[in-house]
């Protein structure tokens, strides 16, 4: 089992949440985060004033998944929140050694 946590745009939360349902993935955490990368932040004028905003408002996903289900998870996610410009995000997928569902006390996959 895997889990996948994606930094996405805010704008793309519903587009991703969507591709991910049509998979059958079922499932996920969203926590509203701030960051920054390569874009380094940005600028923003109020009232005729300059202010450097330098984390940005983002989207992490935490998405855990069969190990089969890997590759087209990330497919998905990846087409659905693409944008191709700078600030798209990141993807980082790492190793889940359990899961429990503490309703039923399932482990591993089939708590998924």
């Amino acid at each position: 089992m895997k889990l996948i946590q994606a930094i996405i745009k805010p704008f793309k939360l519903d587009e991703v949440k969507e591709a991910l349902i049509e998979l059958g993935i079922q499932g996920m955490t969203v926590t509203e985060v701030k960051g920054f990368g390569r874009q380094k932040g940005h600028k923003e004028t109020y009232r005729g004033t300059e202010y450097q905003i330098e984390f940005v408002p983002k989207i992490k996903l935490d998405i855990a998944v069969a190990d089969n289900r890997v590759t087209e998870a990330l497919e998905a996610i990846t087409r659905a929140a693409k944008t191709g410009s700078i600030g798209d995000g990141k993807i980082f997928v790492s190793e889940l050694q359990n899961i429990i569902r503490i309703r039923t006390g399932e482990t591993g996959e089939g708590a998924l």
